[in-house]
């Protein structure tokens, strides 16, 4: 099974569960602002400390595991891109040996539309240019599973429409499970083929 969680996690005064047992390509969580769609993303990723429960991503168990041994690849809401750092070098940083190699950053750089972008810094990147790098770093640290918080958040209808077509060819490409956080319904529909939605009451609801 590509997805087996069940876990609990604190939300301001009070706690969530989230129940994902699934075996879709990619998944969305979905709910309004505040309900811990990102918490639960952070809790999946080892940046977050569940109250309890287990964690499965692809059969492999990830509790007690350190980020670094999760072997996640993230893209988060604020991107995280290195200001001091060109793109080529955002995107060897942390990727790993075997992913990382000259031709497989050639093929994602095309994968992605990044050639032309290469030798900028994050500061002369538009919002879209700036989350096709994201992605691209995540792919290259070559994951066994991808971590998408609001990748299209923030975005004009045109920008957000190209990421999610990159998504798509992301789920049909790679042979990885994606969880997709979003709070947008059309997103949701066009890409997950599952969702879990968290609600402000503490309910969820598969679909």
């Amino acid at each position: 099974m590509r997805f087996d969680c069940d876990f609990s996690f604190c939300v301001g005064e009070g706690s969530r569960r989230l129940v994902l047992k699934s075996d879709a390509r990619l998944v969305a969580l979905t709910g309004p602002s505040g309900v811990g769609k990102t918490t639960a993303l952070h809790c999946i990723a080892g940046l977050r400390q569940p109250l309890g429960g287990h964690i499965r991503i692809g059969g492999r168990a990830l509790d007690g595991l350190a980020p670094e041994q999760r072997r996640a690849g993230v893209v988060f809401q604020d991107l995280r891109l290195f200001d001091h750092m060109s793109v080529a070098a955002n995107l060897a940083f942390g990727a790993r040996p075997e992913a990382g190699d000259a031709a497989n950053l050639a093929d994602i750089s095309d994968m992605l539309g990044l050639g032309g972008l290469l030798d900028r810094y994050p500061a002369n990147l538009s919002g879209g240019e700036a989350r096709r790098v994201a992605l691209a770093r995540a792919i290259l640290s070559n994951p066994d599973f991808l971590l998408l918080d609001e990748p299209m958040s923030s975005l004009d209808a045109a920008r957000a429409d190209r990421i999610a077509g990159l998504i798509e060819r992301l789920r049909d490409e790679l042979d990885i499970p994606i969880l997709l956080v979003s709070h947008s319904d059309s997103e949701v529909a066009r890409l997950a083929s599952e969702s879990v939605t968290l609600s402000a009451s503490g309910d969820m609801t598969a679909s």
